[in-house]
């Protein structure tokens, strides 16, 4: 493991433990440890530890996808959304709040959200089969905006007010009021496909040289297509069926760990999936210690944080541009 890797484990033991303590009523370490004190550790245990442990499995899974795809498309701005992979969980969660699946049980939303993502990512593999990495990328934008579409039709035509406003919130992206049942749902999902990513570092090194020199070192560029759409498709399909659309994490952690490890892409799958882990786990802790009435939810503050990272990060490729 890298010096960096050691760094970003370090920091992200000093996260979760700060995790623990932060929110609307901070809790001393001793009120946790002391075994008189029951609701501190109720709360600990019933609510900020599986929010915690769920923010660790969706920003890895994100910041390891993130890094996959970049390598994958050998383009800089590429992130999950790049498949329709969290646009097709956000449609099958919204659906599930639409017809009134939440209502009856509380992991309804999440199953069809992995569902939808699932089939959002076999509908752009299904396109793009056969025609290369531009068609792919082309397959993934036409089924984010069908799938965004339906979005769109959910809210137009929701049934109650109180079911647009429950589809509005979940789209906001949070980790609020999760429990240990939504780790579980995921946990598998989330763990197959984080290693479906990690078997491609090799092939993405041949890659960077050209899809042409690739195939003349060996690799199967279908078979590495399908490990990284299908490995994105559990891990952050799992992830976004649970806590909404979270943006920005997949794009910013391995432009973060690119510096201080070069620009082989297998070298850079670990620390992304640090980075990523601890980018959202610091998220969300300044989320709850952002004080605005209601909760600032997470989805939200990504986007105000990450949107100047893009930015910064277009002008920077502009001005290296011939």
């Amino acid at each position: 493991m890298s010096r960096l890797s050691l760094g970003l484990s370090l920091l992200l033991v000093i996260a979760f433990v700060l995790s623990l303590l932060a929110g609307r009523i901070w809790l001393p370490p001793n009120e946790i440890i002391s075994s008189h004190d029951v609701l501190a550790r109720l709360i600990v245990t019933d609510l900020r530890l599986p929010r915690t442990v769920l923010a660790l499995l969706v920003g890895a899974s994100l910041g390891l996808s993130g890094a996959v795809l970049q390598g994958l498309t050998r383009n800089p701005l590429a992130e999950p959304a790049l498949l329709g992979v969290s646009t097709g969980a956000a449609l099958g969660a919204v659906l599930a709040i639409y017809f009134g699946v939440t209502l009856i049980s509380g992991i309804g939303g999440p199953l069809l959200g992995l569902i939808g993502a699932l089939a959002a990512c076999a509908l752009t593999f299904g396109l793009g089969q056969g025609g290369g990495t531009i068609t792919l990328v082309l397959a993934g934008a036409a089924v984010s905006s069908l799938t965004a579409a339906g979005i769109a039709l959910a809210l137009n035509f929701a049934p109650n007010p109180y079911a647009a406003y429950e589809i509005m919130n979940w789209l906001l992206g949070s980790l609020a009021d999760k429990s240990w049942n939504q780790v579980w749902l995921i946990l598998p999902f989330v763990v197959l496909g984080c290693a479906l990513l990690a078997t491609t570092g090799r092939a993405l090194d041949a890659l960077s040289l050209g899809e042409t020199q690739a195939e003349s070192l060996g690799v199967n560029l279908s078979r590495l297509r399908i490990a990284a759409i299908a490995g994105t498709a559990l891990a952050v399909g799992a992830a976004t069926s649970v806590t909404g659309a979270i943006g920005f994490i997949g794009l910013v952690a391995p432009h973060l760990a690119r510096p201080f490890v070069g620009h082989q892409p297998s070298r850079i799958l670990l620390p992304a999936t640090l980075g990523g882990a601890l980018l959202l786990l610091i998220a969300d802790i300044a989320a709850r210690l952002i004080h605005v009435g209601p909760e600032l939810k997470l989805g939200v503050f990504t986007s105000l944080v990450g949107t100047p990272f893009f930015f910064w990060l277009v002008l920077r490729l502009k001005r290296r541009a011939p």
